[in-house]
């Protein structure tokens, strides 16, 4: 028996450069053919879809292990204890304490997880960017007000039956029959969201595993003419959308022509 959509979807907690809540509603149609399976995300980013499509079961996966950390804690019951005002210098104090923690390995305690919230509001564009010694150096943002949420407590029960991971692409342990749909990075210069950046070997390289996957596959992707020719040679069915207009480190917000590559 196929569930029905969820009459309201719940709003991600974080700021995310590249969100895809816009897609929900092009991403629901499909879903809903398979939605007795179990959801997988190997690019889950800022939950978006995830939340938007409210799937009973699902694996979840992001290389950002301070993403996936945050999401570990909202699951079992994230509790903001921390000093939090749209302030400059304790957006700088409150960074300085979450590299800290990086560097002395604890970048998986709660107190990360709620740094990592307050970080995510507070700067710049809602980006998430790290330097080479695994530091996150986003400035200070420019908004006029910032809302934080004071409450956690309705995550839990929907994130319950959904498990959160840290690894490649690759060995993401996706099962036959899943339901997988991938965001990966654009295919732009994208260097900075986690050490090792994300190559064009890489795209190549996810698109071959979750082509070879043994259940439906959805993509999306930016409609670059390389990204459409990999995607037509493995097979998938491709359609068109306008985004919205996408964030980036230079301010630029020219609206990207998107790829939906489709498998079933």
């Amino acid at each position: 028996m196929v569930t029905a959509a969820p009459e309201k979807t719940i709003k991600p907690p974080l700021k995310w450069a590249g969100g895809k809540r816009w897609l929900v509603s092009h991403l629901a149609p499909i879903w809903q053919r398979h939605a007795t399976r179990r959801y997988v995300e190997p690019f889950c980013g800022g939950l978006a879809v995830a939340l938007g499509l409210q799937p009973k079961r699902a694996l979840l996966n992001d290389v950002n292990p301070h993403l996936i950390n945050f999401y570990r804690h909202l699951q079992s019951g994230l509790t903001l204890r921390l000093e939090m005002r749209y302030e400059e210098e304790l957006f700088y104090r409150h960074r300085t304490r979450f590299n800290e923690l990086i560097k002395n390995g604890g970048a998986q305690r709660g107190e990360a997880a709620e740094l990592f919230y307050y970080l995510n509001r507070t700067c710049f564009n809602g980006l998430c960017r790290f330097n080479k010694s695994g530091e996150f150096n986003v400035p200070f943002g420019t908004f006029s007000t910032v809302n934080y949420d004071p409450d956690f407590s309705h995550y839990p029960s929907v994130l319950r039956d959904w498990t959160f991971t840290n690894v490649d692409v690759q060995k993401v342990a996706i099962k036959r029959g899943d339901f997988v749909y991938a965001d990966p990075p654009y295919d732009v210069e994208f260097t900075t969201y986690s050490s090792g950046g994300f190559s064009w070997d890489d795209q190549v390289r996810a698109a071959e595993f979750l082509a070879k996957h043994d259940g439906p596959v959805v993509i999306s992707n930016q409609a670059t003419p390389r990204i459409v020719e990999l995607y037509e040679r493995l097979g998938f069915e491709l359609s068109y959308l306008d985004g919205p207009r996408r964030i980036s480190c230079t301010g630029d917000r020219t609206a990207a022509r998107e790829v939906l590559a489709v498998k079933e």
